[in-house]
């Protein structure tokens, strides 16, 4: 019987010829046709790096098709073209022989455990010496003077020279405005909102003229007022790019100072020195004592980091205190670049005396909350159920195949039936039995009931007698107590409007801690609190 296979391919930049997976395929199905395989597809990641699986559409497509069976074998050029990861081509080798399919790569023949192991050891150690090779060109660049990658607002790459930049000067007016109005008083905030009216060009990132993207961040020196280019300074290595195991995603870790390196570059000053150190006087921050800094790293109000705008998703902040003492807050987006496509304001002690009012209102209720869990506990129930009827029907079938096999390997081993027919019958219900085993593997475990924790109840019942007295206690050093509380018991609350103008309240509860569910794999946050309407019943999937 011919074998079935599949062919994945993969190059890891943009920067490479796309050619290069046409020629990978054209290369898999030599091969196949020279094996007596039969090649039913052939997948293929561009322009996606060996460092994850995550975000590889190809690869995980491929081996979800390998999953659901029919695939014997995969061919690749290489190892390294399925992962240049240690624990991911383990991985990857582990779920393809667990399905019944092996690797053969062309120019390595079938993959073993040991092989596997020690390509996923060269091919990582190869993606991590180009990236140190890569590092030390940039060093090379920097120290010459020239740009190490990324473009600047106020520069473009010079049409001859490699690697060296020139001013742009619309984008440099722009610069040298930002300075000058930061200079004579305005705001951050301000300067957004004129630039954005003017409809100034923005920076290629950006999707809008914020403040942040003026200010930036005095730790990475990031943000056009710290930017030291437009002083004629190259500052190279303020950061390293990490790729998140997780997800995937590529995040930003500052360096230290000590490790930054600078080269002057004066043919790229935009600003001159006077303003620039002007400028840098306003925005050096004042080093702050153990006791500021403890008290800055606290909330500031009870709900601090937890508002949130219903218009546009974005946090909400303080806009200062009207004229009768009374905080107000608006939606941050608007406040920073005014693309909040509903922005409103609203005095913040009626959201917290809303919030406070809805959670003992709708939660300070002992046989809401059973009833909360009854309903949950009676979907999982069901739920269950269905999933236990199903893993004993998979059960069964395994055990009838597997009983089957071994029938037909004592009738070989007796010389009883066609041995022909025999081998035919026995690689057909071997293939069967594979991919029920797989497919019980994959079922998810059966869900149990859960419980209200007695003592989660009585802590949750404390905080929300602690927090009544302390409501619009600003000033006071009980605040913090009143912010942990809330914290304690919610997630987040939205602050939208209603069609007649009134302000909506969502509030998301944490109920995890008054639950008791040891073999929950998924976070479960609770329900949403909306006011006047209570808890939204629980579904599956929570």
């Amino acid at each position: 019987m011919t074998k079935k296979a599949v062919g994945y391919s993969r190059y890891s930049t943009d920067l490479q010829n796309e050619r290069s997976i046409a020629d990978q395929e054209a290369l898999i199905r030599r091969h196949a046709a020279a094996q007596g395989l039969d090649l039913i597809r052939c997948y293929s990641d561009a322009a996606q790096s060996g460092a994850s699986i995550l975000g590889r559409d190809g690869l995980l497509q491929m081996l979800e098709d390998v999953r659901a069976g029919g695939i014997d074998v995969v061919i690749v050029e290489e190892l390294d073209r399925l992962s240049r990861d240690m624990e991911d081509l383990a991985g990857i080798h582990k779920r393809l022989s667990f399905a019944g399919a092996e690797i053969r790569a062309v120019h390595e023949g079938v993959a073993s455990t040991v092989t596997v192991g020690l390509r996923g050891l060269v091919g990582q150690l190869f993606r991590e010496d180009n990236a140190r090779k890569i590092r030390r060109g940039l060093c090379g660049r920097v120290s010459q003077g020239l740009s190490a990658g990324g473009r600047a607002f106020g520069y473009q790459p010079h049409p001859t020279e490699k690697g060296r930049l020139v001013i742009v000067e619309d984008e440099a007016a722009i610069v040298r405005q930002i300075f000058r109005a930061f200079a004579d008083g305005q705001s951050p905030v301000q300067i957004a909102q004129m630039l954005t009216q003017a409809g100034a060009p923005k920076p290629r990132s950006a999707k809008a003229w914020q403040a942040s993207t003026i200010y930036g961040w005095a730790e990475r020196r990031s943000g056009i007022l710290r930017n030291d280019l437009y002083a004629g300074r190259i500052v190279w290595n303020k950061s390293r790019m990490m790729k998140d195991p997780e997800t995937g995603r590529r995040v930003s870790r500052a360096n230290p100072e000590n490790e930054w390196q600078t080269k002057d570059a004066p043919e790229l000053r935009i600003v001159d020195a006077a303003l620039w150190d002007r400028v840098q006087a306003m925005i050096q921050p004042r080093k702050l004592t153990p006791a500021e800094t403890a008290a800055r790293r606290r909330p500031v109000r009870p709900l601090s980091g937890l508002l949130r705008c219903a218009a546009c998703g974005s946090g909400m902040s303080t806009k200062g205190k009207d004229k009768s003492g009374r905080v107000r807050i608006g939606c941050t987006r608007h406040m920073q670049s005014r693309t909040c496509p509903a922005p409103r304001t609203w005095y913040l002690d009626q959201i917290e005396d809303h919030v406070i009012g809805m959670l003992r209102a709708e939660l300070d209720k002992p046989d809401l909350l059973a009833l909360y869990i009854a309903e949950y506990n009676r979907t999982r129930a069901e739920l269950a159920a269905a999933q236990n009827k199903r893993r004993a029907g998979l059960e069964r079938a395994i055990g009838n195949l597997d009983a089957e096999v071994g029938r037909i390997v004592q009738f070989v081993a007796k010389g009883i039936g066609d041995v022909d027919r025999l081998a035919a019958d026995y690689d057909a219900k071997c293939k069967e039995l594979a991919a029920l085993r797989v497919e019980l593997a994959t079922e998810p475990e059966p869900v149990n009931a859960v419980t209200l924790h007695p003592q989660a109840m009585a802590g949750y019942r404390k905080d929300l007698q602690e927090i009544a007295p302390l409501m619009g206690a600003d000033q006071s050093g009980s605040r913090n107590v009143y912010g942990d509380a809330l914290r304690r018991l919610i997630d987040s609350v939205t602050i939208g409007e209603t069609s007649a103008g009134q302000m909506e309240v969502t509030v998301a509860g944490r109920l995890r801690a008054l639950i008791e569910a040891p073999n929950m794999q998924r976070r479960f946050s609770g329900g949403t609190m909306v006011a006047e309407e209570g808890f939204e019943p629980p579904t599956q999937g929570l």
